[in-house]
């Protein structure tokens, strides 16, 4: 018995290993922002957890779109404005959240209205070459605890 679960441990962690080394850098939530069909710009706010060495986003690629960008949010003369930047650096084992609230991807020159539920896939670049593809449901809004207790008035 003792050896079953000998091999079993090695299996274990041959596997952590070696998916590792193929998703360094993972989705743990995210959506864009479903809008009405006369707005042709969206954004999406993703959270990615990176399990590897420090890594940089640099771009990203919607093929429903004509140009998706990195944004941030700056405060000039008490007015918030967003800036296109080029990049965003994720620390090694750290985090890098894109929200409503601060940095996020600008979907701009939608190719077409986006439907509530659907879901839609976007390309992340990142310094050293890497490419991922994710899946992003569209959504009114954050469907996490955390939006249920942060109401936005405009």
């Amino acid at each position: 018995m003792k050896q079953i679960f000998k091999q079993l441990f090695n299996i274990t962690l041959l596997s952590c290993f070696s998916f590792s080394a193929f998703a360094q850098v993972m989705l743990t939530d995210g959506y864009v922002r479903a809008m009405p069909a006369s707005v042709p710009n969206t954004a999406a706010y993703i959270t990615l957890e990176n399990h590897g060495p420090a890594t940089r986003l640099v771009s990203v690629t919607a093929p429903f779109a004509k140009e998706a960008q990195l944004h941030t949010l700056v405060d000039e003369n008490g007015m918030i404005k967003m800036r296109q930047v080029d990049g965003f650096d994720i620390d090694s084992h750290g985090s890098l959240v894109l929200s409503e609230s601060g940095n996020h991807i600008m979907l701009l020159g939608l190719d077409s209205p986006l439907t509530e539920d659907s879901k839609v896939e976007l390309t992340l670049n990142f310094a050293d070459g890497q490419q991922q593809v994710i899946s992003l449901p569209v959504q009114k809004q954050a469907v996490s605890a955390e939006s249920e207790h942060h109401h936005h008035h405009h």
